[in-house]
């Protein structure tokens, strides 16, 4: 990668005889936001703790702008670092956390007064410096600690489940404004999260991860719409998964029914396979006569939820194969969508993926 930041490579980690990471090589690029998103324990925490030095891994290297730091204490690593749990003193006030590093460092008191200032003012704490972190609420807490991060202008930003122990309305906001700050500093950011909708929404790249492996690494866009593993396709977002047998290279056959697919390299006819399609993506409205696996469904369930209503559809002539799909509120009146009723849908080529079973 060009102009990379952080570069690693083979990385490895093993707990006795549990492998934690496994051969793991990835570059970060210079002001990038990039979020490892993974279920608990499928080891972004431990390639996190690595990066920062406080869990050394068994075998690899880490490369920071060109420098080899794989072997170098954190206090030796170019970094800043955000807890889910803050981590802040709580017999210190507001001004003496966040300039803490600086203090560490021996900089003048007068660099560090216009220092804090300036960080408390970009996080939206500007008269919160004589306060302790008990008097401050989470996410006020979470915000000290960014700005805490910050302060000694570190070339790596990393946070681990920062806004996790926050409520959905602050999280909601924090996540927005960590997002916007991070583009205005242009700071190279690493986010582990186990929130799907969190990396979507911020990161300009996702490393999906899994039993210590990664699966997929791409930007938002690319994770949900070309999944590059059944893996990556049902943790991130909805999908519905139905099997069958390839039937040619580009036609997957389920209980019966046919359906065009992309073309499928490396897979032969007869391979038991997963065909998969988001709720999303199942078509209903403005249906031309010849279009292309079309298929007639029975609504068995219809679901409420806020914005749109999700409706199970059994297929005819094969009542155990059944697909979930989202539909406005509009076209649910518009077509007098309600459970029992029968309609044909389509499943749009360019929207289904297949995996081997």
């Amino acid at each position: 990668m060009t102009n990379s930041h952080l570069e690693v490579r083979n990385l490895s980690k093993r707990f006795g005889d549990f492998i934690a990471l496994g051969d793991i090589s990835l570059d970060v690029a210079e002001g990038e936001f990039v979020c490892f998103l993974g279920p608990s324990g499928c080891g972004k925490t431990t390639l996190l703790r690595a990066i920062a030095g406080l869990e050394p891994q068994s075998s690899g290297t880490i490369r920071q702008k060109g420098r080899d730091v794989s072997a170098l204490p954190p206090a030796k690593r170019d970094f800043g670092i955000v807890f889910q749990s803050y981590a802040l003193f709580p017999n210190l006030t507001v001004t003496d956390n966040v300039g803490y590093g600086l203090v560490s460092r021996r900089r003048k008191r007068a660099e560090i007064v216009r220092r804090v200032d300036e960080l408390l003012a970009l996080v939206g704490l500007p008269d919160s410096g004589p306060k302790y972190p008990a008097q401050l609420s989470g996410g006020q807490q979470q915000r000290v600690a960014l700005a805490r991060a910050l302060a000694t202008s570190p070339g790596l930003l990393l946070l681990d489940e920062p806004l996790s122990a926050l409520d959905a309305r602050v999280r909601l906001r924090l996540r927005h404004e960590i997002k916007a700050l991070q583009r205005r500093l242009g700071v190279t950011t690493i986010m582990v999260t186990h929130d799907q909708e969190e990396a979507l929404t911020m990161a300009d790249r996702i490393v999906v991860m899994n039993a210590g492996a990664i699966e997929q690494v791409g930007t938002p866009q690319e994770i949900y719409r070309r999944p590059a593993t059944a893996f990556v396709a049902d943790f991130v977002g909805s999908m519905n998964f139905l099997s069958g047998k390839l039937a040619a290279a580009d036609r997957v056959r389920v209980n019966g029914h046919e359906f065009s697919c992309p073309l499928q390299d490396g897979l032969a006819p007869g391979t038991a396979v997963r065909l998969c399609i988001r709720p999303e993506d199942v078509r209903v409205r403005d249906l031309p006569s010849d279009v292309v696996n079309r298929v007639t469904v029975e609504v068995a369930e219809l679901d409420f939820v806020g914005a749109f209503c999700r409706a199970t559809l059994r297929i005819a002539n094969a009542a155990d194969v059944a697909v979930t799909a989202d539909f406005s509120s509009n076209l649910i009146r518009d077509l007098g969508i309600e459970p029992g009723r029968q309609l044909d849908v389509a499943l749009p080529p360019d929207r289904l993926r297949v995996f081997a079973a």
